[in-house]
């Protein structure tokens, strides 16, 4: 099968595409023939090298997964060949305190596809029976779309949901809008009747979002302090949510975006891990800051619920083929894209 390789961390040069042994699956596994997959930061972070990642070389990156069933190992019964499916990109050991909880994002031997195990840029798959989900026959989405929803719809989903408990109404920040779990928090914020405020240093991508519902938009190039800006915009309240994964250079303005008792959640920290937390502020509006991983597989059949029904809709940017990997990355890199980027075998 053809795949994008990569032999060693680095730069966009290490991505090869080459053929690769298509790989055997266990009883209990199933063989996707990949229809689409989509990027995330993540494959940036892996190819480049997270400290501490072992993997075994050559690796395959890729979280985002659309295709068929192409074959079924001996032990899987509830799935036949031909169908449709998009992957759950979690791994976990299933018997931990938190896996009996449901809350497998927790789970001590918590791995992704793509980056702990080999995933989806290449021509087949394979996958535990237990990570594929059927994509219903009604679907109101096809099948190349469906490749940009599972982990960033899950992250989203868990962030807003789960952690933040976002109630009907409540004013919610979404950072940095132009990627795939701010677009997705965007319309699951919609969804529940919020009023949004976006922030992007490109106007191009604020107007975008204006389109898909964002209510205020900043460009905090132009306006730096745009805590100052929501403070205006709310009536000198704040917002009830902040939804961030840029970090250290956003950490400090975020939460004094925040109304007292206002909720922070982040999954990730792009500019930097080291962010410096005003305690005073943090006590004295009593604000909670809250993290989030991924999702668990209840949360993420939750909101393919709304994907199926096609009241949520991933955003794609662009559709490549899988050989032009390294100009994705670039575009990825670059930060200039709005939605997903697509790759297609």
């Amino acid at each position: 099968m053809k795949a994008v390789l990569i032999y060693e961390f680095g730069g966009v040069e290490n991505l090869i595409f080459d053929e690769f042994p298509t790989p055997d699956i266990s009883d209990e596994q199933v063989l996707v023939k990949v229809n689409a997959v989509a990027l995330n930061h993540l494959d940036l972070f892996v190819r480049a090298g997270i400290p501490g990642l072992k993997l075994e070389m050559p690796h395959i990156l890729g979280s985002d997964i659309s295709g068929t069933i192409e074959m079924i190992g001996s032990r899987v019964k509830h799935f036949s060949e031909g169908q449709r499916v998009i992957i759950d990109p979690s791994l976990s050991c299933r018997v931990c305190e938190f896996c009996c909880q449901g809350e497998t994002s927790l789970c001590d031997k918590y791995q992704i596809i793509g980056e702990h195990m080999r995933g989806g840029y290449a021509e087949y798959i394979a996958i535990p029976s237990e990570n594929v989900i059927q994509i219903p026959d009604n679907a109101l989405i096809d099948m190349r779309d469906a490749a940009a929803v599972p982990l960033t719809f899950m992250t989203a989903y868990r962030m807003l949901m789960t952690r933040a408990k976002l109630k009907i109404g409540e004013d919610v920040l979404i950072t940095g809008i132009g990627g795939g779990v701010a677009l997705a928090a965007l319309q699951i914020a919609k969804l529940m009747g919020s009023r949004t405020f976006v922030t992007s240093s490109s106007n191009e991508k604020l107007q975008k979002a204006k389109q898909y519902g964002a209510d205020f938009i900043i460009n905090y190039k132009e306006q730096s302090d745009y805590q100052k800006e929501i403070w205006k915009l709310t009536g000198k309240r704040g917002v009830d949510i902040v939804i961030d994964s840029a970090g250290q250079e956003t950490w400090d303005k975020n939460m004094r975006c925040l109304r007292k008792g206002g909720r922070l959640v982040t999954c990730g920290a792009t500019t930097g891990f080291n962010a410096s937390t005003n305690l005073n502020l943090l006590f004295w509006k009593q604000f909670e800051l809250l993290g989030s991983t991924m999702g668990s597989r209840n949360e993420l059949r939750e909101v393919l619920k709304f994907v199926w029904d096609g009241r949520l809709k991933p955003i794609i940017d662009s559709f490549l083929p899988l050989s032009e990997a390294k100009r994705a990355h670039k575009k990825l890199e670059e930060g200039t894209q709005f939605g997903k980027i697509v790759l297609e075998p």
